[in-house]
């Protein structure tokens, strides 16, 4: 293929990214490795789906005979919750004009189907390896919003939520292995 060819490809791409669900770049990783915050109708949407995510699996690890698995888990039900309620009060407020998801994306939801299947050690482990994974992500997605986010709003409500992101992702990392 011609280097013009690709040049005009890569530009339709970009310009296109604004009519798309999340931008490529945030999509893609690239604005997480150069620091760069996301559009807010990404960081809507990407917390929106944490929470979510970060809700029902850890409903599945209620199950688990791990004290320790269980302890966490009903911690983050109950905090992924009230984050979930203070950005759908945000939304409402009319500060931010922007439609959440109703669903899993279909990477999470796999993940979420690969956990339903598995039990014991196995779900503990992959359990602990996702809830590290998605706080990886939110102290990331939440750090760089605060920073230089778009809207005001969320910018504070990201900044105040961070500390508690900071604390779960090290409370999923002492999980045991």
């Amino acid at each position: 293929m011609k280097k013009s060819t690709i040049l005009m490809l890569g530009m339709a791409v970009c310009l296109s990214a604004p009519v798309m669900a999340q931008s490529i770049p945030e999509k893609a990783g690239i604005n997480s490795l150069m620091g760069v915050a996301p559009r807010t109708e990404d960081f809507v949407k990407i917390a929106t789906i944490s929470d979510m995510f970060e809700i029902q699996s850890s409903e599945l690890a209620l199950h688990s005979k791990d004290t320790a698995l269980t302890e966490f888990a009903t911690r983050m039900i109950a905090d992924h919750k009230k984050t979930s309620a203070a950005l759908q009060d945000l939304l409402h407020s009319g500060s931010v004009q922007i439609q959440q998801p109703t669903a899993l994306d279909e990477t999470h939801q796999d993940e979420l189907d690969k956990l339903k299947t598995l039990h014991g050690r196995d779900f503990a482990l992959q359990y602990r390896s996702d809830q590290v994974s998605a706080h990886e992500d939110a102290v990331s997605l939440f750090r760089r919003y605060a920073e230089n986010g778009e809207n005001a709003s969320l910018k504070t409500w990201a900044a105040n939520t961070l500390p508690t992101l900071e604390n779960h992702l090290q409370a999923a990392r002492s999980l045991p292995q």
